[in-house]
């Protein structure tokens, strides 16, 4: 019998090389993330890959299974094991070597396989690793399977029939990149920054987006899991100030910077600024609904409030739903409502039928805003960004709290603000107009001016926004409140910025 794992172990000893070691705070709400070495050994890993077997069969799911795995020095050994876990639980397993998590996405469908585990940390710094998962293509795990696959694991009594399968597809790149390019090249001739932060994105998407006729300068492109110059994250300071130079100096009409496993893409406009990445979802938003009649979209609870608010949207008759942050939630939601597209703010766009297969990829996510270019000759990305209504909003400010109090304490800053709402007192000098809680607390005041506060699905952190439409001054005032109030707790670290 496989033994259990063990919740805490030390590195180089002989408990640690004999004994299944996961920390439990690696399971997330909707995917697996661990320091490799310091809160998972590759023992733990297989026996994850046991446990997912066992999940697989006790939902009824033919056992098939697609894997690949990122570009960090670990990754591939990280996946052999959990492969070892998946084939000893009776797997058919397909892997496709180094891989994005949108091209293992793209191989269920490919290959006609119901799962997926994609071994990768994202934009993670390096010593993270993880797995994200799905046994019901295009969708990726939720809340309830994490917490039943949590269960499996150190429920102890693993079912190891035997009997897997393994076959590796060679050259499978090729398969995911020719699907993406067999479609008309672009019409406008357009020279785009194509930043990947040296991760894993740096293999494929210059070549695709050349192929299509971009004229393409690369940046940190080249393959390097020690992250030289700074991590593969459209949202971090470093990668859009390297993307700012780098768009200006070669004036570029865009920049574009992939994450770390290539679900993600950023935009920086022709002037090298860089455009939150809800913002750019209002952009294409416009230009889908003006080519689809009640188009549906869904957003998450940190992005804009011009989903609602914009013009052109009513114009047009599109529709927008306010959901939970999180790429599991907005995929399995706009999927589950019939939504053309669903937008987060970090990233993370769902492009359903007809304009895509319902999973995020940041090349489809590219293409998408380089069509909308092609659409509009003779306008720039920041004209096209500066058509819309002003708003003034913050970064994504992430204040450290560690994963086993996160929660916790996100409670107590709804039941604080939940209590000031109920006594009518004003915050920022205005009345409170709406609280939304379906994820952490948006308090959204009279005139329209919010701010969330909610806990990161898969870093030891909070996560702050604010924004007004109104004024600077309102943002600010906004941020201060929260700011004042998130400072009389002893677990909250200071913020990774200010605004």
């Amino acid at each position: 019998m496989f033994p259990a794992p063990i919740t805490s172990a030390q590195e180089n000893t002989a408990e640690f090389e004999t004994t299944p070691f996961i920390k439990p705070t690696g399971f997330r709400e909707y995917d697996a993330r661990w320091l490799f070495g310091k809160e998972i050994n590759l023992l733990g890993l297989q026996t994850i890959g046991i446990a997912i077997a066992m999940l697989f069969e006790e939902r009824g799911i033919k056992k098939r299974i697609v894997v690949g795995h990122d570009y960090r020095w670990y990754s591939a050994s990280i996946k052999q094991a959990l492969i070892n876990g998946l084939l000893a639980g009776g797997m058919e397993v397909h892997d496709i070597g180094l891989a994005l998590s949108p091209m293992a996405y793209f191989a269920q469908f490919d290959l006609d396989v119901e799962g997926v585990a994609m071994v990768t940390a994202s934009h993670n710094d390096n010593g993270w690793t993880g797995i994200k998962m799905g046994l019901d293509k295009p969708l990726t795990f939720g809340p309830d399977e994490m917490s039943r696959l949590k269960e499996i694991v150190y429920e102890g009594n693993y079912k190891t029939p035997g009997g897997g399968h393994y076959t590796y597809h060679q050259g499978f790149s090729e398969r995911y990149l020719n699907d993406i390019t067999n479609r008309a090249p672009l019409s406008r001739k357009i020279k785009a920054v194509v930043a990947c932060g040296n991760g894993t994105a740096g293999a494929f998407a210059p070549q695709a987006l050349e192929k299509l006729g971009l004229e393409v300068i690369p940046l940190h492109t080249k393959l390097d899991h020690s992250f030289p110059n700074h991590n593969p994250n459209p949202e971090d300071l470093g990668m859009l100030r390297d993307i700012e130079q780098a768009v200006k100096e070669n004036n570029a009409d865009l920049g574009l910077a992939f994450d770390g496993d290539g679900d993600r893409c950023g935009v920086i406009d022709n002037e090298g600024n860089a455009i939150f990445s809800d913002k750019v979802g209002v952009m294409l938003a416009r230009d889908i609904s003006a080519r689809h009649e009640n188009a549906l979209f869904v957003v998450d609870v940190k992005s804009t409030g011009l989903f609602l608010t914009d013009p052109v949207l009513k114009e047009n008759g599109a529709t927008t739903h306010y959901w939970k942050t999180g790429h599991s939630y907005i995929k399995r939601y706009s999927h589950e409502n019939g939504a053309l597209v669903g937008f987060e703010k970090s990233g993370h766009f769902f492009f359903n039928p007809p304009l895509g297969r319902g999973y995020d990829d940041g090349l489809i996510a590219a293409l998408a805003v380089l069509d909308m270019l092609d659409r509009n000759p003779d306008k720039t990305v920041s004209a096209l960004k500066d058509e819309l209504p002003m708003t003034y909003q913050s970064p994504t400010m992430s204040p450290h709290c560690d994963d086993e109090i996160k929660y916790g304490v996100v409670d107590r800053i709804i039941e604080h603000f939940t209590k000031l709402t109920e006594r009518g007192e004003q915050l920022a000098n205005q009345a409170i107009k709406e609280l939304i809680t379906v994820n952490g607390i948006r308090i959204v005041l009279e005139d329209g001016t919010w701010g969330l506060v909610r806990a990161s699905s898969n870093k030891p952190e909070l996560v702050v926004v604010v924004e007004s439409p109104t004024s600077e001054a309102n943002m600010r005032a906004i941020f201060k409140e929260l700011d004042d109030h998130l400072a009389t707790y002893d677990e909250i670290g200071e913020y990774n910025q200010k605004i």
